[in-house]
């Protein structure tokens, strides 16, 4: 008499078991394929993130010089210091004027050439062309352009505005709104195109339906399209915030070098002055923890004003 061996019963938490173990060999082929992205993440970000930290700590003059534990003496330092609360209020004063003009002007460009004008290539390239203008040449301009001799006071003179004549870069009252202006001029019109790429995924019945129900273009443009790229807009908020405060210290170094006096030494530019002119590494990384959880907390409260603004909307 033979006996025939039955297979074992094949029920749900084998199954189960058995998609859990492909799942699981599956997670560890992805992380073989990220796990070169990972290592290069943690040496190049997380890696300086933490240098900053430590070396905030040292009174260090640079590479070839041996560095010093000196605690929170830099903290005292820095706070102490009245030109790192001119470079605050310099900051704080470039992105809350800088921002909130950029992003309205920006977006109504980019709904003027959303509308497809005449030659809206053509105004395209233009409009996008001094985002691509390398900062040395846009310096080595405005320079030119803003001198005590070039061309816009000889412009004023031109037409009768003598009295407005000064020297722009070289007065305190006027060197950082002129910085701002500048910043203005780079952005505009390379935002604005963003943007008009943005509007172009709008569906186009929308906006006529809007006109045929007689909406005129403003209304269209701030109450129908606006809110349809908020979040679009968001984005685009917190990236000129970032780069606006991350990154002025070259166009300050070409232009004015902090001057005159500390009417434009922006955070940004107090960490490049420290660490390369003066060598004090230890007072610029201090400078440059400031500036991180500046740039942390302000992109929280563009994230909160937008959350606020579409709650109430």
């Amino acid at each position: 008499m033979t006996t025939t061996a039955t297979a074992p019963p094949v029920g749900p938490r084998s199954t189960r078991s058995s998609s859990a173990l492909k799942a699981r060999r599956h997670s560890r082929r992805i992380l073989w394929f990220t796990a070169p992205s990972l290592a290069w993440f943690v040496f190049f970000s997380v890696g300086p993130l933490l240098a900053m930290f430590v070396i905030a700590t040292l009174q260090w003059k640079g590479l070839i010089y041996k560095p010093t534990f000196v605690g929170f003496e830099n903290v005292a330092r820095v706070f102490a210091d009245p030109t790192f609360f001119a470079a605050i209020r310099n900051s704080l004063v470039q992105v809350g004027v800088a921002v909130p003009v950029m992003i309205p002007l920006a977006f109504m460009l980019g709904f003027h050439l959303y509308t497809r004008p005449r030659g809206h290539g053509i105004l395209s390239i233009l409009f996008f062309s001094p985002g691509l203008i390398s900062i040395s040449v846009t310096g080595m301009v405005f320079y030119g352009m803003l001198s005590p001799n070039g061309g816009l006071n000889g412009l004023l003179n031109l037409i009768g505005l003598d009295d407005m004549v000064r020297p722009w870069l070289a007065d305190p009252a006027t060197a950082l709104g002129t910085l701002i202006a500048i910043d203005l001029w780079r952005g505009v019109g390379w935002t604005g195109v963003l943007f008009s790429a943005r509007l172009s995924s709008i569906p186009g019945e929308v906006l006529e339906a809007a006109q045929i129900d007689g909406a005129g273009r403003m209304r269209t443009m701030w109450r129908i399209a606006f809110p349809m790229v908020k979040d679009y807009t968001n984005t685009l908020t917190t990236l000129q915030f970032l780069w606006t405060m991350f990154t002025s210290a070259a166009l300050i170094l070409l232009l004015t070098r902090g001057g005159p006096g500390t009417s434009t030494t922006t955070l940004s530019y107090l960490v490049y002055a420290k660490a390369f002119s003066q060598q004090d590494l230890g007072y610029s990384q201090v400078v440059g923890v400031v500036l991180l959880v500046v740039g942390i907390a302000g992109m929280a409260l563009i994230s909160v004003l937008f959350r606020e603004r579409e709650e109430r909307s």
